[in-house]
């Protein structure tokens, strides 16, 4: 009777541990600030996946670049320091050129088009994802980017040699091709920038601009040139994801389906809403004049053209399909 007891003691403690070791916890960096939406999306994300898991996977996010800052967060999850993580894809143009896709000025200029644009390259930067030890899980666009400037902007000769932000390889050959002066910046040192005069200008959402109350710092001008629509992506580390049940996994890609149709909605609200937001605080938002948007447009056609080149046929391929 003592040996039964025993026996079926350790056995209760096997199945217990085998139930502890099955749960997994996820700690998800994020670069933005928890008001912004793209956090507040994962972290609704993350809350959806942690109920509905059974106890199997809890996903913890981390704002505001706590867990890893921005540029270190693509790293992050690929070594497996992070499980989960949010990214600026075009910031990854090194990485794989399809990733600065969404970021060719001028190429998607509408909502429907950078959905169309979305769908011609999402297998493609998937599949490349998954060969650098990742899985691709949703995409959500900020709203259509505009230019931030100090000083009005009225001709060609009005850009030349104004500091501006660049925060990939894209904004820096746009500032080369307009006479700007690029200087890198990430999104969490935008305002420390325009304060201390080291940036004057930016190509950038409406969002980043209210949410950073640029007009505290001197930023006096928005024009609406509806740029590009660039997105950031939710990745997790392939080694982290197979370590999941397939019901898990399914779950989680149920949950990033959701998220990502939530997000589009929400960075249209914010295209909207944040021009006026700007206006509100006292902005003057507006468009250029048609001698600037055609200077920019034919800007956008040299750099879609040299991105084709460096992309090579995989790039072809997606823009055919587009």
């Amino acid at each position: 009777m003592k040996l039964f007891k025993y026996f079926f003691t350790i056995l209760a403690s096997l199945l217990i541990f085998s139930n502890i070791s099955l749960a997994e916890k996820w700690d998800m960096a994020l670069a933005y600030g928890a008001g912004n939406f793209h956090s507040a999306n994962a972290t609704e994300f993350a809350k959806n996946v942690s109920e509905k898991s059974d106890g199997k996977l809890t996903i913890v996010t981390h704002p505001g670049g706590s867990l890893f800052k921005g540029g270190e967060i693509f790293r992050a999850v690929r070594t497996g320091q992070a499980p989960i993580g949010e990214r600026f894809m075009s910031a990854l143009g090194k990485e794989d050129p399809l990733l600065e896709i969404d970021s060719q000025p001028f190429l998607a200029t509408t909502y429907s088009d950078a959905m169309k644009l979305y769908k011609a390259s999402k297998d493609e930067i998937a599949k490349s994802l998954e060969s650098k030890g990742l899985i691709f899980l949703y995409a959500v666009p900020w709203p259509a980017q505009g230019l931030y400037s100090k000083k009005e902007i009225n001709s060609v000769a009005d850009l030349k040699g104004l500091k501006f932000r660049a925060y990939n390889s894209a904004t820096v050959r746009i500032a080369e091709l307009t006479g700007m002066a690029p200087t890198k910046i990430e999104a969490a040192e935008i305002s420390q920038a325009f304060s201390t005069g080291a940036v004057e200008s930016m190509i950038t959402s409406p969002t980043t601009g209210k949410n950073k109350k640029i007009w505290e710092n001197g930023v006096k001008y928005f024009y609406d040139i509806a740029a590009w629509f660039p997105k950031n992506m939710v990745i997790a580390n392939k080694d982290a994801w197979d370590k999941l049940d397939k019901s898990t996994q399914d779950l989680i890609r149920k949950e990033a389906a959701l998220a990502e149709r939530k997000g589009w909605q929400l960075s249209k609200m914010g295209n909207k809403n944040d021009k006026k937001a700007l206006a509100d605080a006292g902005m003057i938002v507006g468009k250029v004049n048609a001698t600037l948007k055609k200077h920019f447009e034919e800007v956008g056609a040299t750099m879609s053209k040299e991105w084709a080149e460096k992309a090579g046929s995989r790039g072809q391929k997606v823009l055919s399909a587009y």
